[in-house]
């Protein structure tokens, strides 16, 4: 029953667009050596999650934070003599923990704002002004209402926002 489950998880992520090499991963910790976020926090080592993924320990995964510290520079899908694609695997993992509502609150921060403004940070009327005076173009409309029709048609929308207490 127990092993049953390791397996699911493992199928699950096989499953996914990006998560289709993660079994192919045998802990050589190439992954870990080359990237530039483990050298900074021991909050990440992809090694170690892929370790946990194959291991079925999906709350740990989906419910904790690492999975979201994957810089994707691909240092460690470039070096793996397993030619496991880490970085993608991460996605699939993150689209998965997106999809049960365990959104980190920046991610949801960005979401709102580009639903509701086009942009993930406001143009404020210093800015304008300076970039006037550096002699730059002013800053065009997002076209709000075509991205809102695309984010609409991806269901970006309503993914965002699956999170329990988060509003639209």
């Amino acid at each position: 029953m127990a092993e049953e489950k390791l397996l699911d998880f493992a199928r699950e992520i096989t499953g996914r667009l990006g998560g289709e090499t993660i079994t192919n991963c045998y802990q050589c910790g190439t992954c870990a050596s080359t990237c530039p976020v483990a050298r900074t926090t021991e909050r990440y080592n992809p090694r170690q999650i892929l370790r946990l993924a194959l291991l079925g320990q999906r709350d740990e995964i989906l419910k904790g934070d690492a999975i979201w510290l994957c810089a994707s520079c691909y240092n460690c899908q470039e070096r793996c003599p397993q030619k496991v694609e880490i970085a993608d695997v991460i996605y699939a993992l993150r689209n998965i923990a997106i999809q049960e509502g365990n959104t980190p609150a920046i991610y949801t921060d960005f979401a709102t704002a580009l639903i509701s403004e086009g942009r993930l940070a406001p143009i404020s009327k210093f800015l304008e002004k300076k970039r006037a005076e550096y002699g730059l173009p002013a800053i065009k409309p997002t076209g709000l209402e075509a991205l809102k029709k695309i984010l609409a048609a991806t269901g970006f929308d309503k993914i965002v926002f699956k999170k329990e207490g988060a509003t639209k």
